[in-house]
């Protein structure tokens, strides 16, 4: 596995013929498998376990034969981990953009190299130690990548400093962030995405703006006033004086639809509210900011000022001096907890900080190619092979990344034997399970069904990409792992193929058939649907 400069945009690997045959029956094909192993003489219970086998076999052939996947290619694969045995393989080590099904490499080479105790630490400090609560010279405030750091946690470290008994600091306020590089955006990411929180600058010192945890992202939020034409009342936050925000919206009628949208200017902090907003609506998302830290500097500042600590300078970046005295600090949660937000909602800043966080730990080198050949190191120490696999980040959201089912498979099967394996699996998205923090972009899919609260796996969606992989347990009993990997399909993406296969893995026997599976229609996304091919927590739908 290594770090390439490729174009953000490749051709996807040849598609397969589409499958022309037709599903005859689960019952016909069953039938079929048992007479033969009979005929040759094999033993009842044998004949009933291949004919359920070939059961599942043709109706997820059936499934993957949908005419949306026409022209597609879809890597599949799903092996029994009770029995060792694989019940489905098709272009399983075909490679593939595999979306957010990079965050499976990315999380688990974390847990192997930073460990699950691993806490993320930001701290204040100066060039002196500030005995008479005089800071003579600068304060410096260093990160090293939290993505935890949240304004009440700035507070806490600013009303820390005051506690301290510092009221004066006589240079700047400096914030040093070469924990990391100064590569704030991978170049293998589409331009386009910039202003989306999916796609934020990454930063050794950057603000979380909620508690789900994004950075380098402000929260947007807008109110119409009470009658058409009426101002609205739009806020970012958290707000620093480094931002601003031109507001040159109005209120809608009630009923009408809404225009309302607000943009940033690219390499500025320069924001605008524009368009209508119709009475009774509300507007709520998340947008990006430029230089991260700057941003977190700057609410420090605030905060200082606001627990009664003069700096009589500015605010700017720069090194701390490697001899200082600590006057605050402050560590995040740990890296066992972090992977709840991480993979359930699919973080992608999470991602990018943790692969520039194993360079910086393990090479010394905060980038993230150190960090993607140390994380390549980690998973060959787990036993798993990536000679198939290519990545330029560590969330997935670059389309020249590339995986296989097969080596997708062979992390979740390596990984069961790692003392941090009950952590990581439970940080996976639970199918149907609505909390927010424990179905995750899972929590709206295969409700009701065998895979209900079974199946856990991570998804991944982008323009023309869908997968999902992970664990499931079947009717059976037996341990399932599984990966489904869809590139160049034309539409929206194919969850509901996905929940189908999961659902059926779910009802498994191999003493057995069960009724032929259908794509789960509750489960399908509108061609022009804003999830349609996005995570449904970017898309902000789950």
């Amino acid at each position: 596995m290594a770090k390439r400069n490729r174009p953000a945009s490749v051709p996807l690997s040849a598609p397969r013929p589409r499958r022309t045959a037709v599903r005859a029956g689960s019952a016909a094909v069953a039938a079929a498998a048992s007479a033969a192993l009979l005929a040759a003489g094999a033993a009842p219970a044998a004949a009933e376990a291949a004919a359920g086998v070939a059961d599942l076999r043709s109706d997820i052939d059936s499934l993957l034969a949908d005419s949306r996947l026409e022209g597609a290619t879809s890597g599949v694969l799903v092996r029994s981990l009770t029995r060792g045995d694989v019940l489905y393989r098709d272009s399983a080590r075909t490679e593939l953009i595999p979306a957010s099904n990079a965050k499976l490499l990315t999380s688990a080479a974390a847990m192997e190299v930073l460990g699950a105790d691993y806490r993320f630490t930001t701290t204040v400090s100066a060039g002196e130690d500030p005995g008479d609560g005089v800071v003579d010279g600068d304060l410096h405030l260093v990160g090293t990548g939290d993505p935890t750091l949240t304004a009440g946690a700035v507070d806490d470290l600013a009303a820390e400093v005051a506690d301290s008994g510092v009221t004066e600091v006589t240079g700047d306020l400096v914030a040093d962030d070469t924990w990391f590089d100064a590569e704030r955006l991978s170049p293998a990411w589409d331009p386009a995405d910039r202003p989306y929180y999916y796609s934020a600058q990454i930063s050794a010192l950057t603000l979380a703006a909620n508690s789900d945890y994004d950075t380098g992202v402000v929260d947007v939020d807008a109110t119409p006033g009470a009658a058409p034409g009426d101002a609205v009342d739009a806020a970012l936050s958290p707000m620093t004086d480094n931002l601003s925000l031109a507001n040159e919206a109005a209120t809608g009628a009630a009923g009408a639809s809404s225009t309302f949208g607000v943009s940033r200017k690219p390499d500025t902090n320069d924001f605008t509210a524009e368009g209508t907003l119709p009475v009774g609506r509300t507007y709520s998302t998340l947008r990006t900011v430029d230089e991260p830290t700057d941003h977190a500097a700057h609410l420090f500042a605030a905060s200082l000022e606001e627990h009664g600590v003069k700096v009589a300078g500015g605010v700017g970046r720069g090194t701390a001096p490697q001899r200082s005295a600590p006057v605050a600090e402050r560590s995040s949660i740990e890296l066992g907890e972090l992977l709840t937000p991480f993979l359930k909602l699919s973080n992608n800043g999470h991602a990018e900080i943790l692969t520039k966080a194993m360079g910086r730990e393990a090479a010394g080198e905060g980038s993230w190619e150190a960090g993607i050949a140390v994380a390549t190191r980690a998973l060959h120490r787990l036993g798993v092979s990536t000679h198939a696999v290519e990545l330029d980040d560590g969330s997935g959201l670059a389309r020249t990344d590339r995986l296989t089912a097969a080596t997708t498979v062979r992390l979740l099967e390596r990984v069961r034997h790692q003392p941090w394996f009950g952590t990581w699996r439970d940080a996976l998205p639970l199918a149907g399970a609505p909390e927010h923090m424990v179905g995750g972009t899972l929590s709206g899919r295969m409700g009701d069904t065998a895979a209900a609260g079974n199946v856990r796996a991570k998804t991944g969606t982008l323009s023309g990409v869908s997968a999902l992989s992970g664990y499931v347990t079947t009717a059976g009993g037996e341990r399932l792992v599984f990966s489904i990997i869809n590139n160049g399909y034309d539409g929206a993406a194919p969850r509901d193929i996905q929940d189908a296969i999961a659902v059926r893995l779910a009802e498994f026997t191999r003493g057995g058939t069960v009724e032929a599976a259908r794509p789960l229609a509750a489960q399908r996304t509108a061609p022009d649907s804003p999830a349609a091919d996005l995570e449904c927590t970017w898309a902000g739908t789950c």
